[in-house]
């Protein structure tokens, strides 16, 4: 190798990139951090190297000049600001953990690059980049480079059909056809038949078999072959590895059989390994679409978004449900659901849902708009553009800057199998082949061939993802919407409940409200009414469907001081409403009842009183959670209603009154630092910081459009007293994968035992792998639905 050219990519280096990768070859910076980042498990680089990705490989040289095209890239990407852009692509590539780690860690290959999140069901990556330091151009030839090229098609992104990939289906049609018809002409050698036209034309049956098992072994088993290639040229060992050299040890010793006229070979068994795994590949794909792990905005976001009809009025629907040309109304602190044009004269938009940074972007009126961002300050109106992506706010909610940093057990138990599993498998088939060779060398090659076969770890691996999967659906299902899988082990953890008060053990719907203090006037209420507008505080939403509709005004200023109240300046004079502390007024039995007190043009005029009902089933709830929970109620309300409490809760619950938001978290805080696993179940506007800092935050959803990121999951409050059976769900999905892991490896001792001793078959194990898959599959999905079908 000239020491001028990389040993990875054969890219000429120049002087200041030369590394030397071992005693004679060399290595530029952008492979030896590729090979870094594939070598350590913690992903974490040895060398601080600045990537350098190296000379563009020449058989893309130009073909992605059209990305230098800024209206081209606008219609390409997902979201653009002065410093953030953000653009999903699809990579046909993507198939395995390997492809996962190298594709979330391009910043470490290219300056400017922010972060990457993968998607591997549907084989995309989601790529936060600043514009300013690189462009899309540049970030497709780095992915190029490393060996995952995008598919990029702008009619894929105007909503036409995305090109089908139905490679696997030819690779499995070619060797089923191969596997068939030497099976078929294998037949009179496996029963020995001494016809005189058999054994005439013997040899030329063998050639012929020889010749059918050609497509199957370069066409359909070539994936195995390349992914080995490239798992060796990174120093990784995985499973493909021992697969391909199956393959092509049987291949070889079938060959020599019918070169030197020993036997007809193994043709038949390749061909069978070849179409069973592929089988089984096909399977764990059609299996993962039944699963819908990216799961469907439809499904899992039961919030609602204010359109204005044509008329002026007002109306919720279901994000789904808005088309483009549709009027919406955003208010305080909402999620803008669609990319749109803001109609309102201006706008304060807080973008740190999509890129992590919480500094508020102006706009003015006739700027577009980004789905993702949340509204602050007055009510603002907008116009559609697009309808809402169908997997863009699953993504947001999945957010890498929202996630919290917790272990998965389930997880690294599956690494370290994986990571110690091919090295052992291929120490065990090499002294079984030496023992054997001594012994039968036809059985020897049986046995190497068959232990390589039948110890594939693909069930085991499949194990935690399949399980967990399928229990994200059944509690999709059920109304319970978790961010990932994550969480639901974070459930089983759970030992702490901490529940608001106020829209969370209430219900919002069921609520008496009176006022009490002067009359308003009808000029008092419209402006009481145009200043609830802009709010999403559960108490001004009740109070704003409450008061009669009144003509809309136009608000100057407004603005929300969460748990306090709300400030808002119209034409006609100034509203204050909230807490008695907020306006400063302290009346008769403020301190007694949950109130709304209201002030207008600086002089107090009384207070709204809110009578709450309690959720359907909170006694029982509480009962069945207090056997095997620590319970808290944390409320900013002050204790009025603590009697009550005291006589419908179990006498072990705690009730911790006058709290503030940070006095929220610092509680939650404080039990995690008694060893406490939290879960935080809450309204998801005041209770954001709370939520944010529990081990689990669940937010009770009726229908209404404030989205946190800060949650783990929303809760259909229809099904606030299924809180018991979705806890106790959560243990048992963690159970059946233990149970699952347990059954797998029984399964590779009991192959393996069998293969060792030359008692397994080649062709055996061959469809043995596949069924293994499938029994494991099959054991986690029936577990998990035996266990969602007790109540």
């Amino acid at each position: 190798m000239n020491p001028s050219q990389c040993f990875h990519c054969g890219n000429d280096i120049v002087k200041k990139d030369e590394i030397l990768f071992d005693d004679k070859s060399f290595c530029c910076n952008g492979c030896k951090t590729v090979y870094e980042i594939f070598s350590q498990n913690d992903l974490s680089c040895y060398y601080d190297f600045q990537a350098a990705p190296g000379a563009t490989p020449p058989d893309i040289k130009g073909k992605y000049d059209f990305l230098a095209n800024e209206e081209i890239v606008t219609k390409l990407l997902d979201f653009q600001e002065s410093a953030t852009a953000i653009v999903s692509l699809y990579i046909p590539h993507i198939h395995c953990s390997s492809c996962i780690w190298i594709l979330e860690n391009l910043q470490r290959l290219q300056p400017g690059i922010i972060a990457s999140q993968v998607n591997f069901p549907n084989k995309k990556v989601r790529i936060t980049y600043h514009p300013e330091k690189t462009n899309l151009k540049e970030i497709v030839e780095l992915l190029c480079a490393i060996g995952y090229e995008p598919y990029i098609s702008l009619e894929n992104y105007s909503e036409a059909k995305k090109k089908v990939d139905r490679t696997l289906i030819y690779k499995l049609g070619v060797a089923f056809f191969s596997f068939g018809n030497i099976m078929l002409l294998s037949f009179p050698e496996y029963f020995e038949v001494g016809e005189f036209w058999i054994e005439q034309y013997k040899g030329f049956f063998r050639w012929l078999i020889f010749v059918l098992s050609l497509p199957a072994f370069v066409y359909s088993a070539s994936g195995y072959y390349v992914a080995a290639w490239k798992s060796m040229k990174q120093g990784l060992l995985n499973i493909e590895i021992p697969i391909a050299l199956g393959i092509i040890v049987m291949f070889i010793r079938s060959t020599v059989d019918i070169v030197f006229d020993f036997g007809q070979g193994f043709f038949d068994s390749m061909c069978g390994l070849i179409f069973f795994m592929l089988l089984g590949k096909l399977f764990q794909q059609k299996t993962y679409d039944f699963l819908s792990f990216e799961r469907d905005y439809k499904s899992y976001f039961p919030i609602a978004i204010t359109k204005v009809l044509p008329d002026g009025s007002e109306e919720a629907v279901q994000v789904y449900d808005i088309k483009k040309g549709d009027r919406l109304l955003i208010r305080n602190q909402e999620l803008i659901p669609v990319d749109g044009i803001l109609i309102s004269e201006k706008a304060s938009v807080d973008y740190s849902f999509v890129t992590g940074e919480a500094v508020p972007i102006e706009k003015k009126s006739g700027d577009k708009i980004f789905a993702g961002g949340k509204q602050l300050g007055k009510v603002i109106e907008m116009e559609v553009l697009f309808s809402v992506s169908q997997s863009y706010l699953t993504q947001l909610w999945s957010n890498d800057v929202f996630q919290k940093k917790v272990e998965q057990n389930h997880k690294s138990i599956t690494d370290k199998i994986s990571h110690y599993f091919t090295p052992a498998l291929l120490l065990l088939s090499v002294v079984a082949f030496i023992y054997w060779v001594f012994i039968d060398v036809s059985t020897a090659f049986n046995v190497f061939t068959a232990i390589l076969i039948v110890a594939c770890p693909c069930a085991l691996a499949l194990t935690a993802p399949f399980t967990l999967g399928n229990v994200l659906r059944i509690m999709g299902n059920r109304k319970l919407y978790l961010k990932n899988a994550i969480v639901i082990e974070q459930l089983a953890k759970v030992d702490t409940i901490v529940f608001d008060k106020t829209g969370t053990i209430t219900t919002n719907k069921k609520t008496a409200i009176t006022y009490e203090g002067q009359a308003l006037s009808d000029k008092e209420l419209r402006l009481l009414k145009n200043a609830l507008r802009g709010s999403n505080h559960p108490l001004s939403r009740r109070l704003y469907d409450f008061i009669p509709p009144q003509e809309k005004l136009e608000v100057k200023h407004f603005e929300e001081i969460i748990g306090k109240g709300v400030f808002a300046e119209l034409e006609a004079g100034t509203v204050k409403l909230g807490s008695s502390q907020f306006l400063q007024h302290m009346s008769e039995n403020t301190h007694k009842k949950t109130k709304v007190h209201v002030e207008i043009n600086g002089v107090y005029k009384g207070s709204y009183v809110f009578n709450n009902q309690y959720r359907q089933g909170l006694e029982q709830l509480f009962e069945t959670l207090s056997k095997k929970y620590q319970l808290v109620v944390l409320s900013g309300d002050n204790d009025g209603e603590r009697k009550i409490l005291e006589k419908m809760l179990p006498s072990s619950t705690q009730l911790v009154f006058n709290q503030k938001p940070e006095q929220k978290l610092a509680y939650i805080d404080s039990l995690q630092q008694q060893g406490k696993n939290v879960m935080m179940i809450g309204d998801g506007l005041n209770d954001a910081g709370a939520l944010a800092q529990s081990n689990v935050g669940i937010s009770i959803s009726e229908n209404v459009n404030v989205f946190s990121p800060a949650c783990d999951g929303i809760l259909d409050a229809s099904q606030f007293d299924k809180i018991a059976f979705f806890l106790n769900y959560s243990k048992n999905s963690m159970l059946t994968i233990y149970m699952s892991f347990v059954l797998s490896l029984l399964y590779n001792v009991v192959g393996l035992s069998y293969a060792v001793t030359g008692n397994l078959l080649p062709i055996v194990a061959a469809i043995i792998m596949p069924l293994s898959t499938i029994t494991i599959v099959s054991f986690v999905t029936i577990m998990s639905n035996l266990f969602a079908a007790r109540k």
